[in-house]
């Protein structure tokens, strides 16, 4: 058997796959019966992908959902084609019965051009909005040139959207990793395109975990609440259930709560930071018996960002601010403003949720700015904090050492010149047009020690100054012959 792990810690087929079925997840008697809840397909259709490895891509599609039930009720299954633009092959509700679906999956056309995974998730994230039932987004890809995935996979998981991945080896698996839902072990799969096969029924376990009917799940959790969702399985007149929960370790239940047959969510509220709760949900009915439901979820710390500002690396014209701690499940995005103090003109940079630095530049030398980071949270809320911050003194950059001027012809002259070689990034060269007595400049590269000039007008000042990173030095300027 053939097959490669790309990074420690992503995934470990082969030890998964020796560990033995006691560990993997019970079978339902019939897989077609066992699930209710929508799967998207998002499959990379884009130039980077071998046609031979489309095509196994879906084969292998193929093959994970035959044995399922399709339609309302149990499974939807979506495709949705990522390229330059982004391609519905076909909806959630196209697909009833297995043939339909195992025609269109191997009759797909590869859609070539770029990748353009941002565009797609876009169009995925308004597929899977709305529906009150588990839903997966499986995304099939080769991790080459992903883009800016981070925000919109972020949204999708607000949604409720479970996000599990399929990698053909050689992706990106520092951003695959960051975006899968977890367990990573069970949901981010690397493996060589031509022993795929091997994870169609790990994939199949995981899918089921997610979308079997009868299941409980904590959703939307924060610092102080989490909302619970099930499939609900009574109605308003044949029963109720019956809820309750506590902290791990606290043998008597902190909350109970009687709930109406129609429910399939509640929210549990004033819950303490950083603590691991269990709740049971119950189903009550007078017509047949049915099982206690279980989930265990954390709250998030109650430490909000940003609890510390820093700032670091600072030059003339720049630094860079860093703040704490990241919670991309709470926060929107984080706004950085920074002015001179005392009363310097005020500049805003907007920086992504799972971003917790940026560098201010166009900074003015040996000045103090007052630096604030706010954190925008999804709630409407917003947190701030504020730190200042100085520039250090600019350097005293080296001028150029000599310029000298021949004339040629009338209007042409020779320009020569001596410059301090380090940290130099080129030259900068002013004089005046015949004709038209403008002022004329041109850049020149560094390696550039003199050149040609026509058409220059009689008496022109010529001047020569050098550039280096930090900013130009002083120049010399000499005057033509009349």
């Amino acid at each position: 058997m053939r097959m490669r792990t790309i990074l420690p810690g992503c995934v470990f087929l082969w030890a998964m796959l020796q560990r033995g079925s006691s560990q993997l997840v019970e079978l339902p008697d019939s897989v077609s019966n066992c699930c209710e809840g929508d799967i998207l397909i998002l499959l990379d259709s884009s130039g980077s992908v071998a046609n031979y490895e489309f095509s196994r891509m879906l084969g292998f599609t193929a093959e994970l959902l035959e044995p399922f039930s399709l339609g309302r009720g149990h499974v939807r299954v979506g495709l949705l084609q990522v390229g330059t633009k982004p391609a519905l092959e076909f909806g959630l509700d196209v697909h009833n019965e297995q043939r339909s679906l195992q025609k269109a999956l191997l009759g797909i056309t590869q859609l070539q051009g770029s990748t353009n995974t941002e565009a797609a998730l876009q169009v995925a994230k308004r597929l899977l909005a709305d529906t009150r039932v588990p839903k997966i987004l499986l995304w099939l890809t080769d991790g080459v040139e992903l883009g800016n995935v981070d925000e919109p996979i972020a949204q999708l998981k607000a949604q409720g959207v479970s996000v599990l991945i399929v990698s053909s080896v050689h992706g990106d698996f520092h951003v695959l990793q960051r975006v899968v839902s977890p367990p990573l072990e069970s949901h981010l799969y690397s493996v060589d395109i031509d022993n795929i096969d091997i994870i169609t029924e790990p994939m199949r376990e995981a899918i089921i975990r997610i979308i079997r009917a009868e299941r409980l799940r904590a959703i939307r959790v924060t610092s102080h609440s989490a909302v619970l969702q099930w499939r609900p399985v009574l109605s308003t007149r044949s029963g109720y259930y019956e809820l309750w929960y506590s902290a791990s370790g606290n043998t008597r239940a902190e909350g109970r709560r009687i709930l109406p047959g129609e429910s399939s969510t509640v929210e549990l509220a004033e819950l303490r930071p950083e603590t691991t709760y269990s709740a049971f949900l119950r189903p009550e009915s007078n017509k047949r018996l049915f099982n206690t439901l279980t989930v265990s979820f954390t709250t998030l710390p109650g430490i909000l960002s940003p609890a510390v500002v820093s700032v670091h690396d600072s030059g003339p014209r720049q630094t860079r601010v860093s703040w704490g701690p990241l919670q991309p499940a709470l926060v929107q995005r984080y706004t950085v403003e920074y002015g001179a103090i005392p009363s310097g003109a005020v500049h805003t940079v907007i920086v992504e949720s799972r971003q917790n630095s940026t560098v201010l530049t166009d900074l003015e030398p040996g000045t103090e700015y007052l630096v604030t980071v706010s954190a925008v949270y999804k709630n409407g809320k917003e947190r701030a904090m504020s730190v200042k911050a100085c520039t250090q003194e600019a350097a005293t950059l080296p001028a150029l050492a000599d310029l000298q001027l021949t004339s040629a012809t009338h209007d042409e002259v020779q320009v020569e010149w001596k410059a301090q070689q380090q940290g130099l990034r080129g030259f900068w060269l002013n004089f005046e047009k015949r004709g038209t007595y403008d002022s004329y400049s041109t850049y020149l590269p560094p390696s550039s020690h003199s050149t040609q000039l026509i058409n220059v007008a009689p008496s022109s000042r010529v001047c020569v100054s050098p550039i280096y990173g930090s900013g130009r030095g002083e120049g010399i300027c000499c005057s033509t012959e009349k």
